[in-house]
């Protein structure tokens, strides 16, 4: 088989506290093929943004660190480089979207001279051609006078609109890798479909691969190849995204599926929440985190953690019970 573009094993981040050390990515591990998009999915507090971060090696320390695993990209490990190795990979070869653009684009440069950047600081372009790049870019996703919108600046822009100059800012040095945090959580549903359509139809017409993490089951099916599911730091379950919608195994993916409402025949069906609150990182059960909030959960699953056992069709799930 080919090697992954992005090979994650056993990737572990703890944060110091006041309450003491918190484990809030515990063991996670995936692949990510050339051109494939992976979907992150979980509630606030599972661990999916911390571990986008700490692919990018963006995680602060003091508090947190990485203190195991490995982030094989191209087969070369991430952990293991240093800072200004680092630096030159990101936004190059590896580029992030983050949710909120405000708080990522600086105010007080222009719009052109952003994206015009990583143009001129990883591939040498002098700033006049970057420039041209720049706004070859907000053509692309669909900026219109994109010529004039070079010199303005971020407040100038709609919360839609900013997003659109972090992709196009993502996508100045054709990156291998694109990682998406949330991209639409500010945004509203007409604009929230826009920005996952642009951003998977550019992935496919430059061969990047993307992740995307989301706390939303819903957008998954349409714009992911494969689905990891997250909760309490571990990955619960993951399989290619008809599969996992198909016949999803862990209870809590079960649980999010079926708190996700329909416009088929079942659109009359009456949502079913998942009982309880997500688990406090600092105060982990020593069996399966989802054991408070599940009904099937018996002794076995309060006295040990169940592992993240293979199923057919590349589907791995982390339950002690067999799916209902």
């Amino acid at each position: 088989m080919a090697t992954p573009l992005l090979d994650v094993r056993g990737l572990t981040v703890r944060f110091r506290t006041e309450r003491g050390e918190l484990t809030a990515v515990d063991d996670v591990s995936f692949s990510l093929e050339a051109g494939q998009t992976l979907a992150i999915v979980g509630e606030s507090g599972s661990g999916k943004s911390v571990t986008a971060m700490s692919l990018m090696r963006l995680i602060p320390d003091p508090p947190g660190r990485i203190t195991a695993g490995q982030v094989l990209f191209e087969g070369q490990d991430l952990l293991q480089l240093s800072e200004s190795q680092m630096r030159a990979i990101r936004g190059d070869r590896i580029a992030m979207v983050f949710q909120e653009p405000m708080s990522s684009l600086n105010p007080s440069l222009t719009v052109g001279k952003q994206i015009a950047e990583p143009v001129n600081l990883h591939r040498g372009t002098a700033w006049k051609r970057a420039y041209l790049v720049a706004r070859a870019l907000l053509e692309r996703v669909r900026i219109p006078d994109a010529g004039s919108r070079l010199q303005t600046y971020p407040h100038q822009y709609s919360g839609g609109m900013r997003q659109r100059v972090m992709i196009a800012m993502a996508l100045a040095c054709q990156p291998k890798l694109i990682i998406a945090d949330e991209p639409t959580t500010a945004l509203d549903v007409t604009v929230q479909a826009q920005i996952l359509d642009l951003l998977k139809e550019l992935t496919r017409e430059t061969g990047a691969a993307l992740i995307l993490i989301t706390h939303d089951l819903g957008v998954v099916a349409r714009y992911a190849d494969r689905v990891a599911v997250m909760y309490g730091g571990r990955v619960v379950e993951q399989a290619d995204a008809a599969t996992l919608y198909a016949r999803p195994q862990h209870p809590y993916t079960q649980g999010l599926l079926a708190s996700i409402p329909r416009l088929d025949g079942e659109a009359g069906k009456r949502l079913v929440p998942i009982p309880g609150s997500p688990p406090d990182l600092a105060r982990l059960p020593a069996g399966c985190a989802f054991a408070p909030r599940c009904g099937r959960a018996d002794a076995t699953c309060t006295a040990s953690r169940p592992p993240l056992r293979a199923l057919p069709d590349h589907h791995l799930s982390a339950c002690h019970h067999d799916a209902l």
